[in-house]
């Protein structure tokens, strides 16, 4: 039970310097829907630009984070830091020079201003910086100095979004000739917050700084190449999760006519941003679980481990998404001030779901990770890639945004089935598959039934009773465990 009891603590503060960041970047989504500030179509842009920053960040990274924590345990921990480090810094410099000299050709190819295409070319490079070192914090176990940088980053850029988009405007209208309004540019809303971020990411890489110093800088050309060939499984994983978790606002904006694409695209983005509690979770669980799955892989009880971890994070991962789903209407008031976009709200429990399909697939990844099968986790995911694309292209010109939304969940429900079935053949983990089972479908059905038959959302009655009713069927079939575990200091 010590073993549960340190993997939660862990979890719990990796979920601090995750859901503390995105609980101020949540605080930009009514700043960015504010009629006032942007309007729908501006903040699509922002979302597509965002999009593609998702994909390249993957690409950037090319799975090094993951090989990281492969070799950091089996192999010299010296070498390893160094190794990953040189690699990472060297090809970044190379895309940060490439990329630069090719802006102009990929402003055009993407639709996007040039100036924009700048700004998003340096956040890239700077957020590729300083992958090594946030995996070394994990690795060391510092998981405080994580959050607080983590958390550093987002307030920085949270409080110049606010800065530039509110009060220096304010600031260049009282008094036009100050130094103040020499820094407003009119009509420049988009273009402030790549400014924000750009800031804040070289004010997190000035931070993390002393890793670079005190590095050897001693690169291990056979162990890159080991290291190489774990991690570019890894790579076409993640450019096949990256297509699955944004690209649907850029192929959105392509298919869609150009006069209703970037309104399209703003709607489904601000209502998206209601998956965000299943999102952290999710995130914060596996920033904790995955160090815990290397370093513990050798033990005897290791299969029980997971499958007991897998089946808790069922439970909880179930109760958000009724919870989250039974008060979308009033959580759609706080984030989403203006009414415009709210017609996108029926994709809301499509997208929780699916997100909630993805953390489940990522706790069923272990198997391939531990047993060096990366390869069959790259083409998992491109199954999921395939369907995301091609569900995309048959429905959103028929139905829009909802036609993403349903691509989504086909996605993920089709990645986590697939890699459950396959581990059972290459790492077998005894699975309560009974208990999770009865507590993803109740919390489905649920769901279902409470957000689509309008005069149940409209009263919350159904909706609270159903969530109390369903926390005490959790309880009255875990009690023993959550005893134990509650009794336990």
């Amino acid at each position: 039970m010590s073993l549960y009891r340190n993997l939660f603590k862990q979890t719990a503060i990796y979920g601090i310097a995750t859901v503390v960041p995105r609980m101020f970047s949540f605080l930009l989504t009514p700043l960015y829907t504010h009629p006032d500030v942007m309007n729908k179509a501006e903040y699509g842009q922002v979302s597509i630009i965002f999009s593609w920053l998702v994909l390249f960040n993957v690409i950037l990274a090319y799975g090094m984070e993951t090989a990281f924590f492969r070799f950091y345990h089996t192999e010299s921990k010296k070498k390893v830091l160094s190794t990953s480090t040189i690699s990472l810094f060297w090809s970044t410099l190379l895309f940060l020079g490439g990329a630069l000299l090719a802006r102009d050709f990929l402003a055009k190819a993407s639709h996007i201003d040039v100036e924009y295409i700048t700004y998003t070319i340096w956040v890239l490079a700077l957020d590729a910086l300083v992958i090594i070192p946030f995996s070394r914090l994990r690795a060391e176990g510092r998981p405080m100095f994580y959050a607080i940088v983590k958390i550093g980053n987002v307030a920085l850029n949270l409080g110049l979004n606010l800065f530039f988009l509110l009060y220096l405007p304010k600031l260049a209208a009282s008094d036009p000739d100050s130094f103040m309004a020499s820094l407003y540019v009119e009509d420049f809303e988009v273009g402030y917050v790549f400014v924000a971020n750009i800031i804040a990411s070289l004010a997190t890489l000035i931070v993390l700084l002393p890793h670079y110093l005190r590095l050897s800088w001693h690169f291990d050309a056979a162990l890159w190449k080991r290291m190489m060939k774990y991690s570019l499984p890894v790579l076409v994983a993640g450019m096949a999760f990256a297509i699955n978790e944004s690209f649907d606002r850029i192929l959105l904006g392509y298919i869609l006519p150009a006069n209703i694409a970037d309104g399209e695209v703003g709607a489904y983005s601000a209502c998206y941003k209601l998956a965000l509690f299943m999102t952290l979770f999710a995130t914060a669980f596996r920033l904790g679980i995955e160090p815990f799955f290397f370093s513990h892989a050798g033990s005897d009880s290791a299969a029980q481990t997971y499958a007991t971890i897998t089946k808790y994070f069922v439970i909880f991962g179930s109760a958000i998404l009724l919870g989250v789903v039974v008060f979308a209407d009033l959580l759609k008031v706080i984030i989403i001030q203006d009414e415009s976009y709210w017609e996108a709200m029926k994709v809301v429990p499509l997208i929780i779901l699916a997100n909630f399909f993805l953390g489940i697939y990522h706790n069923l990844s272990v198997w391939y990770k531990l047993s060096d099968k990366t390869k069959i986790g790259a083409y998992i995911s491109i199954v999921g890639a395939v369907i995301t694309l091609a569900l995309n292209f048959a429905l959103i010109p028929y139905i829009s945004y909802m036609g993403s939304a349903i691509a989504t969940i086909a996605a993920y429900g089709t990645m986590m089935f697939i890699s459950w079935r396959l581990g059972n053949k290459y790492y077998p983990i005894p699975y309560d598959m009974k208990r999770i089972g009865l507590y993803l479908g109740v919390s489905i059905a649920l769901s279902a039934i409470t957000f689509y038959v309008d005069i149940l959302r409209e009263t919350y009655l159904f909706g609270i009773a159903s969530l109390i009713g369903f926390m005490a069927l959790i309880y009255k079939n875990e009690k023993q465990v959550l005893q134990r575990f509650l009794k336990r200091k």
